[in-house]
């Protein structure tokens, strides 16, 4: 099939690997333009925009979709599908509506819930213990036209939002080549996404970064998991700014104020949290340094028990 594929980070990768392997004819790669990153700021190209040159195929970044040139290099492409996955830009209608089979996305969330850009961190913020993938017709609204597909995945409670991701990422490439076969074979059974049970996950921001201790442990770990890697979480520990990297709630009790240091010593750093339970900050990075184990932070910074981190 001719297909235009449209992404922009790692997430998108897989995808359009998949359609590539699976001999479908990607004619072109629409992704957002390069962007200044790191220290000097130099131009970097989207993983998308790497691995569709690595291919030879044309790729095109324009600024905007809406001043009508993006759509005459798409009459010029003439797809008869066009691929989305994580491109992180609203397809205008005239678009929408331009190939013969329309346009399908690839979206990390059990639709309808968690449409909107951070579906996977805020899967694992709110502690859900499931999550998936679905491919869906795109439509004018966020993530609101009908499903194609979808697979489910268990969350692990330790499993990072970049271990998510990367899980979620291969999922939706998996997906994908039944998709597409069903449309061209005119198999496919779109299913109307029911809006009462919709939810939305926004951009992340770094006002979510600050760990407040009366929230429970498993509260605690799921925003050190569900901002990992950005922009995450933070506590001052003994004075020092700190992003906590990994937590484990322990089966433990308290009847401390939380923020109180429970133990502080080689095997480990606890301290008490809402409603009694306990936090193990396994590891942390000070503002300015590399990561570590809490245990070497604790050899510059003697936190003693019963007072406050």
């Amino acid at each position: 099939m001719r297909i235009v594929f449209m992404g922009t980070p790692d997430f998108a990768v897989p995808s359009l690997r998949k359609l590539v392997e699976c001999g479908h004819e990607v004619c072109g790669v629409f992704t957002q333009p390069d962007k200044p990153k790191n220290r000097g700021m130099k131009l970097l190209p989207p993983p998308v925009k790497e691995y569709a040159l690595s291919l030879g195929i044309p790729v095109f970044q324009p600024a905007t979709l809406r001043d009508g040139s993006a759509l005459e290099q798409l009459r010029e492409l003439a797809p008869e599908l066009i691929v989305v996955a994580a491109y992180g830009k609203i397809l205008p209608v005239d678009i929408l509506q331009l190939p013969p089979l329309g346009c399908i996305n690839v979206h990390s969330s059990l639709l309808p819930k968690y449409r909107g850009a951070a579906p996977i961190n805020w899967a694992i913020l709110n502690g859900e213990k499931e999550t998936g993938v679905t491919i869906m017709y795109m439509a004018e609204g966020l993530d609101t036209g009908d499903m194609l597909a979808s697979c489910a995945t268990p969350i692990d409670l330790n499993e990072s939002a970049q271990q998510l991701h990367d899980r979620l990422a291969q999922m939706g490439a998996d997906l994908l080549p039944q998709v597409v076969e069903q449309l061209q074979n005119g198999t496919a059974v779109p299913v109307p996404q029911d809006d009462s049970l919709s939810c939305y996950a926004p951009m992340l921001s770094r006002e979510l970064s600050a760990m407040d201790w009366s929230h429970t442990a498993l509260e605690l770990h799921n925003q050190v998991r569900g901002l990992r890697p950005w922009p995450s979480a933070t506590a001052v520990v003994d004075g020092v700014r700190c992003k906590i990297i990994r937590t484990a709630v322990l089966d433990q009790t308290t009847q401390k104020d939380p923020g109180t240091c429970l133990k502080a010593d080689k095997h480990g750093l606890w301290v008490a949290c809402g409603q009694g339970t306990v936090l193990e900050i396994v590891e942390l990075q000070p503002d300015g340094k590399k990561a570590m184990a809490a245990h070497a932070f604790l050899l510059g910074h003697p936190l003693k028990e019963n007072e406050n981190i």
